[in-house]
């Protein structure tokens, strides 16, 4: 028993950082970026309803969804990535959300997406991809709650295609209509027939999505969207069971030369998390090799900060280490490099938690982000006045945006906690959204 107690108590201390409260509190930053009339149980009570009259082109309804990042725009296409890949990690991690006493919290995250883009889907070909336009959006700092600008609603349809958008939003109802389906079969069904029309429409009228809504091209410009097209498919698979969905995904995924393509995982390439489902899936050694070529280039050829985070991207490069160490945390549970896989996923979430000396989640561990370039949380309370002064303040943002976390340092691990730093400082829905089933998979996993 001595013994027994002694070994718990050494991995108690090997595990430095506390994954169940991070997970908890990443839950807890989509509540803070909800859009629409706040239920009941809202946790983050300085938020309020906001976006109310958020109209389709005929008076649709298209309240509710998730704000993107520190501002107000509804962009469907990250929106989407981000609900399917919390929903893939709850698929898979279930175990870890419920050691965690975060799962219901989790559902009711998907839902608050999934129920958004069943209002933005209006007919079987046409469908709302972003509430707001870019600039002007940018151009306030203030309250959602305060928001007088003029918000256009802009949508794909059969003469203006974006089979990328259609495509992931299918993926994300896909997805999460597996995590309701034991919760709830009906809501999961609902979830399921809109998937499948919005599979058809992105797979009958080709074409990218931001060529169609022009005004997302500033800001969430898409590379291509044969990815998502065979994302969509495998997702439809893993959620229906029906082989015509899986000969569809490797017959698109052949046709479109995606095995050349280089890896990846990011709201706009979607290969790598693809191949590591097919992988799963068929169990084929060419699919195990794409990921295994991945991840081994990730692990040792792909540049690393020397305090150990693999750097990627300037933009986001927590994000982005947290969505490649996500990916090969899948891949060891596949029998790829399992140790030294899931040793590079633990390193990049401990960096992430404080092993350089400090934490890039706001609200948790040593010394965490207190100036994040974040709209609402830098406001004071109505009917306070907030604008730009609150921008320019030096002192830190009124409210702690909970489990948020920051895009992170530069390739030298140099990092600036300022308002003004949006590349380093920034806070984004999708930022969460890998971080999060990682967090779920080293719990699940105990490691």
């Amino acid at each position: 028993m001595r013994v027994f107690v002694y070994l718990l108590s050494a991995l108690a201390l090997c595990q430095a950082y506390d994954y169940k409260e991070v997970l908890r509190d990443s839950i807890l930053f989509y509540e803070a970026q909800r859009s629409g009339k706040l239920p009941s149980d809202q946790r983050v009570t300085w938020r309020k309803d906001s976006a109310l009259n958020d109209k389709g082109q005929k008076g649709e309804d298209l309240t509710g969804g998730y704000y993107d990042a520190g501002d107000y725009v509804k962009f469907g296409f990250p929106m989407a990535y981000t609900i399917t890949t919390i929903a893939w990690g709850i698929v898979d991690q279930e175990a870890g959300y419920n050691s965690a006493s975060a799962l219901a919290d989790a559902r009711k995250l998907i839902k608050w997406g999934t129920d958004y883009f069943i209002k933005a889907h209006v007919s079987q070909n046409e469908l709302y991809g972003q509430v707001g336009q870019g600039d002007v959006d940018h151009a306030y700092w203030g309250r959602p709650e305060d928001m007088t600008m003029s918000r256009p609603a802009y949508k794909i349809d059969t003469s203006h295609p974006g089979s990328d958008l259609a495509g992931e939003t299918a993926a994300a109802l896909a997805a999460a209509s597996i995590v309701f389906q034991s919760a709830d079969s009906g809501y999961a069904s609902t979830l399921l027939t809109h998937a499948k029309q919005l599979f058809d429409f992105a797979n009958n009228y080709r074409g990218k999505y931001s060529d169609s809504i022009t005004d997302a091209q500033s800001f969430y410009a898409s590379g291509d969207y044969k990815d998502e097209l065979v994302w969509a498919a495998v997702w439809l698979y893993r959620a229906t069971n029906d082989n015509t969905y899986l000969t569809k995904a490797e017959q698109l995924y052949n046709d479109f030369g995606l095995g050349n393509w280089n890896g990846g995982f990011t709201w706009d390439q979607k290969i790598s998390g693809l191949q590591v489902l097919l992988a799963k899936i068929k169990g084929t050694q060419s699919y195990k090799d794409k990921v295994q070529g991945y991840c081994d280039y990730i692990t040792t050829s792909q540049q690393k900060t020397p305090k150990g985070l693999v750097y990627i991207d300037q933009w986001g490069s927590l994000r982005m280490a947290a969505n490649a160490a996500f990916i090969c945390a899948q891949a060891a549970d596949l029998g790829i490099n399992a140790a030294s896989y899931r040793a590079f996923a633990k390193k990049q979430i401990d960096y992430i938690l404080g092993d350089t000396g400090r934490s890039f989640v706001i609200g948790y561990g040593t010394n965490p982000p207190t100036h994040p370039h974040h709209r609402s949380s830098s406001c004071p309370d109505a009917p306070a006045v907030c604008d730009w002064n609150a921008y320019n303040s030096a002192s830190p943002n009124v409210h702690v945006l909970t489990g948020a976390l920051v895009g992170g340092p530069d390739s030298s691990d140099n990092y600036k906690d300022e308002r003004s730093n949006y590349i380093s400082n920034e806070v984004a829905t999708d930022y969460n959204a890998a971080f999060q089933g990682l967090l779920a998979y080293l719990i699940k996993n105990n490691l």
